[in-house]
């Protein structure tokens, strides 16, 4: 018998059979792990409540020939417990698990950074003591740096001319000076681009002390270029609840604000149009 132990996130679960069940988990060392917890959803299940989603585990596991079996679950860390009962932070939290998932395709390889990323975002959801839209963008940009995929800010995403500047195009990689800049570009708000840089190195002060629309139009940004670079759709996503109850509802992105707040959609919307165009789903 093989057997091995490890700390991790519990990402989501799927039937199998009449009372077993299939969990991904996202684990310290061994990065995403697939196996079968047996017979949890008896009603005399042992751990069945211990595996539901945002779970921070210690879990054993029995090396099968396909999937891994758990046989021994203890609980690190209990953040499912007050994250499911307010919806804005149980829809970020699936997003949280969701975007995880699909930036670990390969099993078994380790991911320490992204797993301590998934874990100080469901602790802080779980303390509630940040909004959950700004936790969310927060982890989805550092997700991205983690991958690769992180938007230019405070230079030029293709000469790498200082910054900032007005111009922002999701295909070209973030920011662009006037000589750089394409057709389809939008121009976010000084604002927009101060909460970006903030969210990503963890500037908390300057990102909590940002009004609502400001927020609203980073939240847009982040998903379009989540998912163009995924080339799907998050099915979580859509349902995430942006508000807030520490920023105003008002407006401070000066004189082009409509326009501002249009075009930022319309890059989110855009990236819908094409993935749903190449046949992309969530499903």
């Amino acid at each position: 018998m093989s057997l091995y132990r490890d700390t991790g996130v519990v990402l989501r679960g799927h039937k199998l059979g009449e009372a077993d069940r299939i969990i991904t988990l996202l684990t310290r060392r061994h990065g995403k792990v697939r196996a079968v917890a047996k017979g949890v959803r008896r009603t005399t299940s042992r751990f069945g409540a211990r595996l539901e989603p945002f779970g921070h585990v210690d879990v054993q596991f029995y090396t099968g020939r396909t999937l891994d079996v758990i046989t021994q679950v203890e609980t690190v860390d209990a953040f499912a417990l007050p994250i499911v009962g307010d919806y804005q932070r149980y829809t970020a939290a699936s997003a949280i698990t969701e975007t995880a998932d699909r930036l670990t395709a390969e099993e078994g390889q380790p991911a320490l950074k992204l797993y301590l990323l998934v874990v100080g975002a469901l602790r802080a959801l779980a303390e509630g003591r940040r909004d959950a839209s700004l936790v969310l963008d927060a982890f989805l940009l550092r997700s991205m740096a983690f991958a690769g995929w992180a938007p230019a800010i405070t230079e030029c995403a293709r000469c790498g001319q200082p910054g900032p500047h007005g111009a922002f195009n999701v295909q070209a990689g973030g920011s662009l000076c006037s000589r750089c800049r394409v057709p389809g570009s939008v121009h976010p708000s000084p604002e927009v681009l101060v909460l970006l840089a903030a969210l990503l190195h963890g500037d908390w002060e300057t990102a909590e002390s940002s009004a609502y629309g400001v927020r609203r139009d980073v939240s847009g940004l982040v998903a379009a270029h989540l998912q163009w670079h995924l080339e799907r759709q998050l099915r979580s996503l859509p349902f995430v609840e942006r508000r807030t109850r520490q920023a105003p509802i008002t407006d401070t992105l000066g004189s082009n604000t409509m326009s501002g707040e249009t075009e930022v959609s319309s890059a989110a919307q855009g990236t819908r149009s094409r993935e749903s165009a190449r046949g992309v789903t969530g499903a």
